[in-house]
Parts: structure tokens; sequence; C-alpha cells
């Protein structure tokens, strides 16, 4: 007689009844794990203008010109940054004129720094004010009233945001 005779095991119903509980119990917590992990890498930029338009009045600088107001709203699932402003393809700081005129660029208030950039959370909307002054008489200078300008706004993952507006 065998010591393990009286011994009596599991039934094979309950036995696979606790295998398949605890496949589903690690298959749940897998696909939690992995849900996570994704997340981490499926984070995306997305920005949205919101608003834009182009008015002629005076500057914060003195004298007369247009006021073009962009706002930009991060609806992406990553903080980002406007690391560049364009006008008409060159940057903003390109366009400085022999009598002191100069385009200015400010974000959410502040002078804008390219070498800094603006940040810009997910939600949060931003909006930036060029003030492009009028050079009457001056050929060379590229602003005049019925001309359109493209606004680039360029992100710190290259992506590239354009409105055209015309400024009269």
């Amino acid at each position: 007689m065998s010591i393990y005779a009286d011994k009596k095991g599991i039934s094979p119903i309950v036995a696979t009844i606790l295998m398949v509980a605890a496949t589903v119990v690690s298959a749940v917590a897998i696909a939690y794990w992995m849900g996570g992990v994704a997340g981490l890498y499926t984070r995306y930029e997305k920005i949205e203008i919101v608003n834009a338009h182009a008015a002629g009045g005076p500057l914060s600088s003195g004298g007369e010109g247009w006021i073009v107001t962009i706002s930009l709203k991060n609806v992406g699932s990553a903080d980002t940054s406007i690391e560049g402003v364009l006008l008409n393809g060159k940057p903003f700081s390109h366009y400085a004129h022999g009598g002191g005129l100069s385009i200015t660029v400010k974000a959410g208030g502040e002078p804008f720094n390219p070498d800094k950039g603006v940040a810009l959370n997910v939600g949060q909307i931003v909006e930036f004010t060029i003030e492009i002054p009028k050079c009457d008489g001056d050929p060379s200078w590229p602003f005049t009233p019925g001309v359109t300008v493209e606004v680039r706004l360029r992100s710190s993952a290259g992506q590239e945001y354009i409105r055209t507006l015309a400024i009269s």
C-alpha cells in the first residue's frame, strides 16, 4: 500500500478552471502594461490655427502699419514649441529697413526669441502678434497695401503651420 493512496488531487474540471483564470488574469495584466508602453511612443504633435487676421493701424513701436494676429492651439498629445516665424519664406528678422523699421513678433504679449522658442503645452493657446510697419515710398520694402503675406510658424518637431493673409 502506498502512502499516497488516501490522498486525493483536485478534479480535472477545477484544474481547468484555475488554468483559464490564471491565463485571463495574465492576459489582462500584459494588455494594460503594453497599453502604457505604447502610449509613451505614440504621442504626437498637432497644432491648429484657431484664429488669424490682419488689420491696419498704429503699431506699439510707433508709426502705422499692419498687425497680423495668429492664435495657435496644441490639440495633440505631446507638448511642443514654436521656434521659428517666417514671412514669405524668410525669417522675420530678415526684414530690417535702414530707417530703423523692423518687423516685431510677440508671443503671448512677450517678444519672440527664436533661440528660446515659445512653449505650447497640450491644450494651450498662444497668440502671435506680428507688427509690419509701412514704409511708403521705398520700392524695396515688400509689404504694401493689397499684398498677401504668408506666415509660417515652425515647431520644434520641424512641422510648419502656414496661414496666408492679405494686408490692406
